[in-house]
């Protein structure tokens, strides 16, 4: 009778979850500890999406290792591009980006007329500037995904998906109405995608733990004002 009614579609008592790493058979709350977990111990991460925090939107396309980053930001029609080697930061972008940063700083009018030189240049970001702590955030793996994966309140079960043609397990905070995770079916169970709560954004997760070399710009393509990030008067 149960082959009939499924008109040869599916056998009876079917596993959902055969042929999958197993995490779909837990609890909510123990796929979200081995997603974070697993999340946690990768070598490196690809972070691709928009975050939207302070009001302001940020497009992302960031490749992470514990060691540094690399990768581009855009917010408020301005790009650059990040990359940090362990403590040394630097920040890459078009002429017309520094002749922006020079006219809201003080005493810029040597950083205005300097902008031409750092057209697409690294230039380095001293850890005492106030812009390294901020910058830097972007290029740090570890606190980058404990901000992105923290799900508040109770976490519930939200169902079955898929992201980029891989099967995923989906779980949620504040009883489903906080930030998603999609959880991969298939190997380890990395995150895949997150959904923010209150459309505060959406992040797609790859490329875990695919080789990622991350170098110093050469001298000739860096430009260092030692303590400050720009030229002053």
């Amino acid at each position: 009778m149960c082959a009939a009614l499924l008109g040869g579609l599916g056998a009876c008592g079917e596993d959902p979850d055969e042929g999958t790493n197993g995490v779909g058979k837990l609890s909510a709350e123990q796929i979200h500890r081995r997603t974070t977990a697993a999340a946690g111990g990768a070598r490196s991460v690809r972070l691709k999406g928009n975050l939207i925090s302070g009001g302001h939107t940020y497009t992302l396309d960031m490749r992470l290792t514990a060691e540094g980053g690399t990768g581009t930001v855009r917010t408020k029609g301005a790009a650059f591009s990040l990359l940090r080697v362990e403590k040394h930061l630097y920040l890459r972008a078009s002429a017309a980006f520094w002749e922006h940063e020079a006219a809201q700083a003080k005493g810029g009018g040597s950083a205005k007329s300097a902008a031409g030189k750092l057209d697409k240049k690294y230039v380095k970001v001293p850890p005492k500037d106030p812009s390294y702590q901020r910058l830097s955030l972007f290029t740090d793996k570890k606190a980058l995904l404990d901000g992105l994966l923290g799900l508040g309140g109770e976490v519930v079960d939200a169902g079955r998906g898929e992201s980029g043609g891989v099967r995923t397990v989906r779980v949620a905070g504040d009883k489903g109405s906080g930030a998603r995770i999609d959880v991969s079916l298939e190997g380890e169970p990395y995150p895949l995608k997150l959904r923010r709560a209150g459309d505060a954004g959406t992040v797609a997760l790859s490329a875990w733990n695919a080789a990622l070399d991350l170098k110093e710009p050469g001298l000739d393509e860096t430009v260092d004002y030692g303590d400050r990030l720009l030229p002053q008067t």
